[in-house]
Order: structure tokens, then C-alpha cells, then sequence
């Protein structure tokens, strides 16, 4: 087990300005034993009020600094994390509950492209423009506050601290305090390679206490929140109180059609990967296709493909061969769960595969069954709340009119996919889709592409230019 019991602030690791050991530090639970991994401090205001005022100092140098020399630190950072990638995957997979060689791809290596991508961005990055008698300039918006999410822990904080850190901004960190430890393992990485004091700075907590501080700075110029859509409207409100920018990435209800002219091959295909795309990460993944939208002839077919493909998955430890799905992050996440599984037997959703209880052999740590429900109405509450589990529905539609419909009539609009044998078809159905990417016939994510959502899936883009961009402020030069 380890124990943190300093942040890093000023490029230096300092003692929280908690002294009490009890309620000063929080446990790291870890998803496969149940047992602590690690203990963090529990920060405060004050902590969060001295990372502020050290991110705000560094400014007016890290955002002056040439850019070619700011990208060179986000690239030294890249290397570092590859050179520990395996001990970064391992923490995440105890921390997520993701599959260990799943964890190398998705959680270690998305953030080691995140940090390239910033740096490459930015060397490129035209910073002027000439409109009319005008200089248009964009520049670093100042110091971010970024709060992130436990399910992807360091490829979020990748999305937000590479980016603005390239932008010529500094930054204050909060991780989740369910994952934290890659965020302890970056800050190591950034002492490393000799990162100007105080352009980045780190500090653990809860949301109420630390998060809130955080938003209500008037030193932070920017909040840059990624988790629940609960979370980011409480960030939203009590940063609107100094007018900051705020850009969020919150929660989704991503829908997946599979429109009439699909083969029986072509309709199998796409029934098995949409499966595989509700249960990525044991289903943690705020973009998962967790709604199946399929005709109604053929609904059987739909939930005969779609059970074979949930049951072939194995669960289990993430450390062992041939698994596909861990456990959940934590016991509160399971809980949860379980507890729209019940909802969805209660409300009368049709269950073909999985249920309440853990899996088989899989008692202790955090585990549900991957589970279907079909016949679903869009009206139930499996079809409008996000669960964030292994948890996917089928619902039957009747025209594609009505699919399209369906997929709009939520509150998210983060994600979605839709399958057709003709791919204009499919993309002209996409165009319609109220959401902020669309999978077209299986089309693999792009990291280097915008990422964010329409209606209360947030505010703001993340990734590549369009992310970049978000970090800067415009001003006009009237000449």
C-alpha cells in the first residue's frame, strides 16, 4: 500500500494543511480485493487557495515561453508516461477494474497521445490572424482548474492538462479520489522532467471541499469538469459567481441504430459490436452505445445475436488471461447498479442475459453481470438515466423516422452509432442525431477529433485543434 500524504504545488511536494491523519486522508479502494492500494490527503480551501496562487504566479512566463519550448515539456512528458506504462496500467486496472491489456491501450497510451497531439498542435497553431485593419490574437486563457472522472483517470486528465498546459496556460488538478494514483504517478513524472514551477499543480479532496473551492476562485480563469451531469451544473453555478469560463463534459444515454437494410450477416455483425460497445470498461464510459435501437421484426434476432455476444464475455480478474470485463471502480458504483437492474426487472423490461448478483466466482471485488434488457419503451428508466455499468437495452422501433426519434429523446446527447448497408444512408441518419459524435457503420474513435455533447452532456471540446482552442481567450488588435 501507498501512502501520499504531500501535494505537488509550486513544483514542490508540500504537506496538506490538514495535520489530522484520520479525517485528513482518504483510502483508495482497491476494485479486485476490496482491499486500500493507497491513501491520499483530503485537501482543502487553503490548498487549493496556495495551487492557485502558485499556477498564477507562473503565468505571465510559461505563457510568454516560445511555444516550440512549451511542446518539447508536453513531449518529454509523453515519453515519461510510455517508459512507465506498465506500472501506470496496472494502477488503473486496480483503481477501474479495467482489463490489464485493455488498460495499456486505452488508459495509459490515449494519454500518451494526448500529450504528443498537444505538443504537435501547438508548434503548428496559427496564433494570428489578419481580419480587415484588424490583428485577431489568441492567447492562453490564464489558470485552469480541472476536475476529472475515475473511470478514464489519466486519459482525462490528459484531455484537459496536456492541452492548456500546451496553450500556454498553468493549471490546478483535482483527480477523482476513487482514482487517484495515476495523477500522483503524472505529477512524479512532470517533477522529472524539470516542468517550470507552479505551471502544474495537484491537489487531492472531495468535490464539495476541494472542487468547490476550486470553482469559486476568482484566480481561476477557467473550470474544465469531466463526470456526472449533477456534478457539472453544481461547477457551472458556482463558477458563474466570478464569470469564468466553464467547459464540461458530463454524462450520456448514447443511442445505436441498426437501420432495415442490414444482411443477416451485416445485422449480426453490428448487433455483436454494438455489445462490445456498451460494455467497454465494464460499461464506465460515458459515450457507451448503451441503447440498441433495432426494428421491430427483428427484435428476436436482435436479442438472440446480442445474448450470445454478452455470454461469450469473460469476467474476472483483469489481471488474468482471456478477460474482457473487471469489476467496477467501487462498491458505491456496483451498488448503483444493481440498483437499475432492479428497476429495469420492476419496470418490466424483458431480461435475456445477466441480472442481479455478482458472477459466478467473482464474490469479492466490485462485479456485476454483463446484463440485457429488450423490449425496452423510451419512456423507462433504463432508457433515459445513465446506469454506467455493464447494463445495455434494446429497444424496438418501427420506422427510421421513429429511431430518430428515439435516439433525440433524452436529455444527453454525447455519443451515438448508427449501421446501415448504405453507408450515405448512414450518415445522412447521423447528420440528424442530436449528439456530439456519431459511430457510422463501426467507425473507430478518433482521438485526435473534437470530443464533447449537445444538451446536458456539457459545454466545450476536447482533443486536437478543437480542444486546443479551448484554452485560448480572442482579442482584436485595431491597428
Amino acid at each position: 500500500m501507498t501512502n501520499y500524504t504531500n501535494f505537488f504545488i509550486n513544483g514542490a511536494w508540500v504537506p496538506a494543511s490538514s495535520s489530522d491523519s484520520t479525517t485528513g486522508s482518504i483510502d483508495v479502494i482497491d476494485s479486485i480485493t476490496e482491499e486500500v492500494m493507497a491513501t491520499i490527503p483530503a485537501g482543502t480551501a487553503a490548498d487549493v487557495d496556495a495551487a492557485v496562487e502558485a499556477a498564477a504566479a507562473a503565468f505571465d512566463s510559461w505563457s510568454q515561453m516560445p511555444v516550440e519550448e512549451r511542446a518539447k515539456y508536453m513531449s518529454r512528458i509523453g515519453d515519461a508516461l510510455a517508459a512507465r506504462m506498465d506500472e501506470i496500467a496496472t494502477t488503473i486496472s486496480r483503481e477501474t477494474g479495467m482489463a490489464k491489456w485493455l488498460s495499456q491501450l486505452v488508459q495509459v497510451g490515449l494519454p500518451i497521445n494526448s500529450f504528443k497531439q498537444a505538443a504537435a498542435i501547438a508548434e503548428g497553431y496559427a496564433f494570428e490572424e489578419t481580419v480587415g485593419s484588424s490583428l485577431v490574437v489568441r492567447e492562453p486563457i490564464g489558470v485552469v482548474g480541472c476536475i476529472t472522472p475515475w473511470n478514464y483517470p489519466l486519459h482525462q486528465i490528459a484531455a484537459k492538462v496536456a492541452f492548456a498546459m500546451a496553450a500556454g496556460c498553468t493549471v490546478v488538478l483535482k483527480p477523482s479520489e476513487v482514482a487517484p494514483v495515476d495523477a500522483f504517478i503524472l505529477a512524479e513524472i512532470i517533477s522529472e522532467v524539470g516542468l517550470p514551477a507552479g505551471v502544474f499543480n495537484l491537489v487531492t479532496g472531495y468535490g464539495p471541499e476541494v472542487g468547490a473551492a476550486m470553482s469559486a476562485h476568482p484566480k481561476i480563469d477557467m473550470m474544465s469538469f469531466t463526470g456526472s451531469t449533477r456534478a457539472g451544473r453544481s461547477v457551472a453555478q458556482v463558477g458563474a459567481e466570478t464569470v469564468k469560463k466553464i467547459a464540461l463534459e458530463l454524462g450520456g444515454k448514447s443511442a445505436n441504430i441498426m437501420l432495415d437494410d442490414l444482411s443477416t450477416e451485416q445485422f449480426a455483425k453490428a448487433v455483436a459490436d454494438g455489445v462490445g460497445k456498451a460494455f467497454l470498461n465494464s460499461g464506465q464510459t460515458c459515450s457507451a452505445l448503451t441503447r440498441m435501437l433495432v426494428p421491430r421484426t427483428r427484435l428476436a434476432e436482435a436479442e438472440q445475436v446480442a445474448a450470445g455476444a454478452a455470454e461469450k464475455m469473460v469476467v474476472g480478474d483483469p489481471f488474468a488471461d482471456g478477460v474482457n470485463l473487471g469489476p467496477l471502480a467501487s462498491a458505491a458504483q456496483r451498488d448503483r447498479v444493481q440498483n437499475y437492474i432492479r428497476i429495469g426487472i420492476d419496470e418490466g423490461g424483458k431480461l435475456i442475459t445477466g441480472g442481479l448478483g455478482a458472477p459466478e466466482g467473482c464474490e469479492t471485488g466490485f462485479y456485476v453481470k454483463p446484463t440485457i434488457f429488450s423490449d425496452i419503451t423510451p419512456e423507462m428508466t433504463l432508457a433515459q438515466e445513465e446506469i454506467f455499468g455493464p447494463v445495455l437495452v434494446i429497444l424496438p422501433y418501427d420506422t427510421e423516422e421513429d429511431a430518430v426519434s428515439i435516439a433525440n429523446g433524452v436529455v444527453y446527447g454525447l455519443a451515438g452509432g448508427v449501421w446501415s448497408a448504405d453507408k450515405d444512408r448512414a450518415v445522412a441518419v447521423a447528420r440528424r442525431l442530436r449528439t456530439g459524435q456519431v459511430e457510422v457503420n463501426g467507425g473507430a474513435f478518433n482521438p485526435n477529433a473534437p470530443f464533447g455533447g449537445y444538451k446536458q452532456s456539457g459545454v466545450g471540446r476536447e482533443y486536437g485543434r478543437h480542444g486546443f482552442e479551448e484554452f485560448l481567450e480572442i482579442k482584436s488588435l485595431q491597428l
